[in-house]
């Protein structure tokens, strides 16, 4: 059998929001990334990702934090904190799956593939938890809901543990949770 994958339509049609990057700017983005932002694709491409992001501040610094992982692996991947572009929801972040590939190990931000998935529920409460948090405690939230302690989160975003422990115990009492478990369950559910 000879038949040939369209892979423009695959890409097109990919369960998960898809871009192609260079330089952290938008090459080419799908369908799903244009619905999950709430953007045509000619808003995005050409635009850096900074617009993705609730801050530049947290651009740059997740921008920094991922050089020596993709450097080293040639893969990243996280939750973060995103920020819808356009449509009614303009302007609401959200949780987002992101996972990516350098083309060029030595020089990440040269070329990438980047795939986005919105984590479902928003993650804030009527009153809008979300939009409350620091962007440390965001960060901070995004490695709890991977699992890692205080002082393995410590480790990825380059601060103290003890530093953790009081973003830790922010996210606690604003999300009125008892335990990490409870915290983890929160942040997912919404």
């Amino acid at each position: 059998m000879t038949d040939e994958i369209d892979y423009r339509l695959a890409f097109e049609l990919a369960p998960v929001g898809m871009v192609v990057s260079r330089h952290r700017a938008i090459v080419a983005c799908n369908a799903q990334v244009c619905e999950m932002f709430g953007a045509r694709p000619d808003v995005l491409v050409g635009q850096s990702f900074s617009v993705l992001y609730p801050s530049l501040v947290e651009f740059e610094r997740i921008g920094q934090r991922m050089v020596p992982i993709l450097n080293a692996s040639g893969h990243y991947a996280d939750n973060r904190m995103m920020k819808r572009v356009g449509g009614p929801l303009r302007g609401e972040t959200f949780w987002c799956h992101v996972t990516g590939r350098a083309l060029n190990r030595a020089a990440p931000h040269e070329a990438g593939i980047w795939t986005f998935e919105d984590l479902g529920a928003r993650r804030y409460d009527r009153a809008g938890q979300a939009d409350s948090l620091t962007p440390r405690e965001r960060e901070v939230a995004a490695q709890v809901m991977r699992g890692l302690t205080s002082k393995e989160i410590g480790k990825a975003l380059g601060i103290s543990h003890r530093t953790v422990e009081i973003h830790r115990a922010r996210l606690m009492r604003k999300y009125a949770a008892g335990t990490t478990a409870e915290l983890v369950q929160k942040l997912i559910a919404g």
